[in-house]
């Protein structure tokens, strides 16, 4: 949102963008491979937009998520997800990424 601040005596205003927070916490976050839709993963990385995993995190997929241990929160989340999953969408809920 973004809001007008007038300036002294000008009648003008100057418009001021509000930086988005990027990081979210203590930053566990950062130190994990997630679970998302495979077809977000592509579609993020054709596109360059961000994918949210099932844990809520949002960002722009681009590093090796085998070098880093599974996200307690999505690994919880999608073993409650059961054998079905999210079969409707074609897949099984989730990937590492």
């Amino acid at each position: 949102m973004s809001t007008l601040e007038p300036e002294r005596g000008a009648g003008t205003g100057t418009l001021v963008e509000p930086t988005p927070q990027v990081s979210h916490g203590d930053g566990d976050h950062e130190r994990y491979a997630h679970y998302v839709q495979k077809d977000k993963i592509m579609e993020s990385a054709l596109s360059g937009s961000p994918v949210v995993a099932l844990c809520g995190k949002v960002w722009v997929p681009g590093r090796d998520p085998k070098k880093y241990p599974v996200c307690p929160m999505c690994k919880e989340i999608f073993d409650g997800m059961g054998a079905g999953g999210d079969k409707d969408k074609g897949g099984k809920g989730g990937d590492k990424k």
